[in-house]
Parts: structure tokens; C-alpha cells; sequence
């Protein structure tokens, strides 16, 4: 999956938005929560990972380290409240990858205000 992909399929979600806080990539957020971390791009323009709110709690997430180990990874620091990296053109398939993406943005939805979620 190329970079611009992932991103654009971020950003296409109602009320997602992009930012860079950071030098190593950009965030995607609804509201002000973000909901996807897109690391920075490999060669030929390929994503290299993407971190993703995989689950409600550690212990839920950590099926994903299960069924691919070496290719998904707890985030620092903020891992231990369901955040996992998930590597980008390994073993984990486009269409879940995607389907992580679209579960991270719900569950960061379901968090946010009523007020302050996208109709």
C-alpha cells in the first residue's frame, strides 16, 4: 500500500483532518483525537507502518502481536491503552490493515462528545 493511499483513506473518513506535530510523519484526527499515526514513507513512496487504536484495552490488542509477531508492535507510551504499530507490504494484508484504520476511528468517534462527532 503506497503512503498517499493510507492517508487518503484516513482523510476521506467524515470530519478526519491531517496534522504534523511532529517530524516523523502525520496524524490523522477527528475532532482534536487522533486516530491514525502514518510513519514516514519507504522507497518507492510505500507506507512503512501505521499506529492504530487496535482494541479497548492492552490485552484485547495484543491479539494483533499474536497473529503477527514482527509485524505488529505496542506503540511507545501510549501502547498500554490498545495502540499498536502495524507494518505497511509484511505479513499483515492491505484489507485488514484498512479494516484497523476504519475500527480505530470509530472506537476514537465513540470518545468523543456527541457534540463533537461527525454526522
Amino acid at each position: 500500500m503506497m503512503w498517499d493511499e493510507l492517508r487518503d483513506y484516513c482523510l476521506a473518513k467524515p470530519g478526519a483532518w491531517a496534522d504534523e506535530p511532529w517530524d516523523d510523519g502525520v496524524v490523522t484526527k477527528v475532532g482534536p483525537k487522533i486516530f491514525a499515526f502514518l510513519r514516514a514513507v519507504g522507497p518507492g513512496g510505500v507506507a512503512l507502518g501505521v499506529g492504530l487504536k487496535c482494541a479497548a484495552t492492552r490485552e484485547a490488542a495484543d491479539e494483533w502481536l499474536h497473529r503477527y509477531p514482527g509485524d505488529a508492535a505496542v506503540m511507545p507510551y501510549i501502547g498500554r491503552s490498545g495502540w499498536n504499530t502495524l507494518t505497511i507490504g509484511a505479513a499483515i494484508p492491505d484489507d485488514e490493515i484498512l479494516e484497523a484504520v476504519d475500527a480505530s476511528y470509530a472506537m476514537v468517534v465513540s470518545k468523543l462528545p456527541k457534540k463533537d462527532r461527525p454526522v
